[in-house]
């Protein structure tokens, strides 16, 4: 069997991989135009989920390479104020969490991979198998396609037009201040993640990544994984990016009368760094009959990052869709049948979590803090509710 893989990305790759493992034919095409051209800055969360997949796909070169590059992000949870005063903070899992740089994880995935460049999907033919067009005029066949080309999938937009994103209505506003240049910063929001839940319809969520790299050359695309840094995003479902808009100073505005330490992780971190994510998420769709046409990750359930799953989610379906092509007969089906139940679960619990986070009403949030502080003094309820 031929496999076809559009878009190499953390999905796509890990797929790859876990076929190569089973001994299939898997060809990976990608529209970068070379190994280092898509250098994101942002480090990802890779759960406990995330990374048994990472582990069952990859070589063990690979693995240890990964697990070598990438921080710990495992020391618990925290809910804030916006001044600060804890309301419940979770103890770390005793599974291990990873903060993986999205460069170096992309290097890790790519390694042992002929991975053609440069190859722009267009469009695809069914006749028996599947004819592949390429922007540059090449051609190729293959029996399964799968499309992990992202949220603007052209696979997706081909095979089921009615799928695709629609705009929650919330906006986020994000940055990272070098934590090697400021000692100042309150040991809580260094140790753990926390979400600052203010009175006002709005929040921020914040994450320190250590500095575990593979490299220490400022040359190397692979150095932003080298500096420690502190994560920070703030997101409101009032807050309306325009050109021309100061970023950082929207900001500041908006949260002039929260913690000074806040403002001042704000006002400190290089305007370089800060940028606008404008959310969107998959439009819910009814079930689809199988074919030898499929999608993983954000090419089918793209989701808000308010949960900080979706990498993970795209690892799950790289996973199970490597085990049942490997064990053959109607593995598509027994692909989906499982992906679209957890992955659209996946996609409503993000949507939700991002309109708590950034557009629940005072009422809400009142009880919202209310339920939190119970929980932190009621050690079975604590347990029971995370």
């Amino acid at each position: 069997m031929r496999i076809a893989v559009v878009g190499g990305g953390i999905g796509g790759l890990c797929l790859a991989h876990g076929l190569r493992k089973a001994g299939v034919d898997v060809a990976v095409y990608e529209r970068d135009r070379s190994r280092t051209d898509r250098l994101q800055g942002y480090r990802v969360h890779i759960n406990p989920d995330g990374a048994a997949a990472l582990r069952e796909c990859l070589p063990a070169a690979n693995w240890a390479r990964f697990e070598q590059g990438a921080g710990s992000s495992g020391n618990g949870f925290g809910f804030l104020t916006e001044q600060l005063k804890p309301l419940l903070v979770l103890d770390p899992e005793e599974e291990r969490h990873y903060s993986a740089s999205r460069i170096t994880l992309r290097q890790v995935l790519l390694d042992g991979l002929d991975v053609q460049f440069d190859k722009r999907f267009e469009r695809y033919e069914q006749n028996g198998d599947i004819k592949l067009f390429f922007e540059d005029g090449t051609t190729a066949t293959c029996d399964v396609l799968v499309g992990a080309d992202g949220i603007r999938s052209r696979v997706r937009q081909q095979y089921l037009p009615h799928a695709g994103t629609e705009p929650v209505g919330v906006t986020a506003i994000a940055g990272k201040l070098f934590l090697d240049d400021h000692d100042w910063v309150p040991q809580e929001l260094v140790t753990r993640a926390n979400s600052i839940v203010p009175t006002s319809r709005a929040g921020m969520f914040l994450a320190a990544h250590d500095g575990l790299g593979v490299t220490d050359d400022p040359d190397d695309p692979l150095f932003d994984n080298v500096r420690p840094y502190l994560m920070w995003a703030y997101a409101a479902a009032d807050l309306t990016v325009h050109d021309g808009l100061d970023l950082q100073r929207e900001v500041l505005t908006r949260i002039s009368r929260w913690s000074p330490e806040l403002n001042r992780i704000v006002e400190a971190s290089p305007v370089e760094t800060i940028s606008e994510w404008r959310i969107r998420s998959s439009k819910p769709i009814e079930r689809w009959q199988p074919t030898n046409v499929t999608l993983l990750g954000d090419a089918i359930h793209a989701m808000t990052p308010m949960r900080g799953i979706g990498a993970n989610i795209a690892l799950k379906d790289a996973q199970l869709l490597a085990r049942c092509i490997a064990a053959g007969g109607d593995a598509v089906a027994r692909y989906e049948a499982q992906m679209y139940d957890y992955g659209f679960a996946a996609v409503r619990d993000s949507l939700r979590a991002a309109k708590q986070f950034a557009d629940g009403s005072p009422v809400a949030r009142t009880i919202f803090k209310t339920v939190l502080r119970t929980a932190s003094a009621v050690p079975a309820l604590k347990r029971a509710m995370f």
